[in-house]
């Protein structure tokens, strides 16, 4: 992996954590200049790794610059007195400051203790998203306003005033008290959703699967899976929908880059040890009596691992559709429910099921209706997915229904023919 390709990756894997743990040495009161910090360390790197070779460890070697950063900023901004004047020597000798505490446990505590304190409930639910987004995911503006389906100037906004909440509110990083845990879990658990799928399907840049995003959501939900307080159903049932996701990745494209639809998948591709995971993380959700939406999806993606095309299959994955949809409505649910339901009851009682959504601002619900048409008028098939096409957001997308659109006329221009 060159200069050009571990920057990007290791921003992914590691502006969090260090901008975590700066937090937790600075305050979070100082979040934005721990967030430089982490932005000037990488930038130190673009500088210095492709002039003087990329170093052994090139995680260590960002955690070391972020670590003297932070110590020059806190000796411009005369720290010593509010905040380590207690630790250190008369001498008052700048290196008998409390070290930062780099340890693999201090990392994952300060991360995790990061995730609860951005969801305060001082701060509107929609801004402890962008923040999170931002700060335990690095996301650029452009890389929020898309997840979130909104423009550049409003996330800017949020996480301004979302900072400034931090800051006067006088909130300090740590873990929330037992009865806090419900509510502002969930709006963690939102956030580590959205990062999944932001990298499961992504609409930025035309890349439409971006692993590495897929791999930080199932590694910042680990930790909370594997921390007593936060083993909770909810947190095992997302992380094992995660897992089970995840287990079809190396399938979803073909070697030119093409994405592949779940029945051109090659099976041999997915990898049964993510889904023996997801397995092992779905019994664990297995608990109490609540049955969250991350349970259902886990369900629907768990059906979705046996690659056969039995009935038994796709009336579980319908009933479970049914189930999500009582509890919290989705276009995007409800579109998959209507694949489902063709499984089950044919694609002309399906076509009806869709024609009721009227979901015209979407383009797969024109997709959907082109697919279930196909084998019942290819004429209407083409002018749907001719449909998807004008309203598609990625070049990607919009290829991939192209493929689809030749493979009907290949197909009626052959059954002319004979």
């Amino acid at each position: 992996m060159t200069e050009q390709d571990i920057i990007p990756h290791l921003f992914r894997t590691e502006f969090g954590k260090i901008t975590a743990v700066l937090s937790r040495y600075l305050g979070i009161e100082h979040l934005e200049a721990a967030e430089d910090i982490a932005s000037e360390t990488f930038v130190t790197a673009l500088e210095n790794w492709p002039y003087h070779g990329m170093p052994a460890e090139p995680a260590a070697w960002l955690y070391t610059v972020a670590k003297n950063k932070a110590k020059n900023y806190i000796s411009r901004r005369q720290l010593f007195k509010s905040k380590i004047i207690n630790y250190i020597t008369p001498a008052s000798d700048f290196e008998a400051a409390p070290e930062i505490d780099l340890s693999q446990e201090n990392i994952a505590d300060s991360v995790l203790q990061m995730m609860f304190t951005i969801c305060q409930p001082a701060i509107p639910g929609e801004a402890q998203i962008s923040l999170a987004l931002r700060i335990l995911c690095g996301f650029g503006i452009d890389e929020i306003a898309t997840a979130l389906l909104t423009n550049n100037e409003t996330i800017k906004k949020r996480l301004y005033r979302a900072k400034e909440k931090l800051r006067t509110e006088n909130i300090s990083l740590a873990l929330p008290l037992q009865a806090e845990w419900s509510s502002r879990l969930q709006n963690v658990l939102t956030t580590l959703y959205l990062l999944f799928n932001e990298g499961y399907y992504s609409e930025s840049n035309d890349v439409i699967v971006r692993e590495e995003l897929c791999r930080e959501a199932i590694r910042l939900t680990y930790l909370l899976a594997e921390n007593k307080s936060t083993s909770l159903p909810a947190v095992n049932a997302l992380l094992s929908l995660m897992c089970f996701h995840a287990s079809r990745l190396p399938a979803r494209k073909n070697q030119n880059g093409d994405v592949l639809l779940y029945d051109e998948q090659d099976e041999s591709l997915w990898n049964q040890e993510l889904i023996l995971k997801g397995v092992y993380f779905f019994k664990q959700a297995a608990t109490g009596d609540l049955v969250t939406t991350y349970h259902l999806e886990a369900g629907i993606a768990y059906w979705h691992t046996i690659k056969n095309d039995t009935k038994e299959k796709w009336e579980s994955i319908l009933h479970l559709f049914n189930q999500l949809l009582r509890i919290q409505y989705s276009p995007v649910a409800a579109l998959n429910r209507t694949y489902a339901f063709s499984k089950v009851h044919g694609k002309e009682a399906a076509i009806m099921e869709a024609k009721k959504l009227q979901l015209i601002q979407n383009h797969y619900y024109f997709t959907l209706l082109g697919e279930l048409y196909v084998d019942i008028d290819a004429r209407k098939a083409v002018n749907y997915y001719k449909q998807a096409i004008e309203i598609a957001r990625t070049n990607t997308d919009k290829q991939t229904i192209q493929k689809k659109i030749n493979e009907v006329d290949r197909r009626y221009r052959t059954k002319k023919a004979v």
